[in-house]
């Protein structure tokens, strides 16, 4: 079984920096990409970025470019978003997931096969 546990979130200032981590805990080929997904209220969950074992990555067009970074340690089964430069519009329940490619960050179906809790990030003006 896979478990995927969040940290990392919490409220900032605008401008402000947050990085997001993932650990993996068991491994199975459905969890060879590792990614988030974030949900605004009121929105629906959409992608943000993936990574894969490979070192294979995507990020959703949805994502300020440049403003967001993906990126994992294996021997840790961990995964990190870097997030910079904080806006409100970024405020969200961000999830990590995990899913055998990156097909569910280019499209709404299928879902990953594993989800983690979620974790709030708020950004203040």
């Amino acid at each position: 079984q896979v478990q995927l546990v969040e940290s990392g979130g919490r409220s900032v200032q605008v401008g402000e920096s947050l990085r997001l981590t993932c650990v993996v805990s068991g491994h199975s080929s459905s969890s060879n990409c590792l990614g988030w997904f974030r949900q605004s209220p009121g929105k629906e969950r959409g992608a943000v970025a993936a990574i894969c074992a490979d070192g294979s990555h995507t990020y959703s067009t949805t994502v300020p470019k440049g403003r967001f970074t993906i990126d994992q340690d294996e021997a840790k089964q961990t995964v990190y978003l870097q997030m910079n430069n904080l806006q409100p519009e970024d405020s969200a329940m961000y999830y990590c997931a995990a899913h055998g490619n990156l097909g569910p960050w280019f499209s709404a179906a299928p879902p990953p096969t594993y989800w983690g809790r979620g974790i709030q990030v708020t950004v203040s003006s």
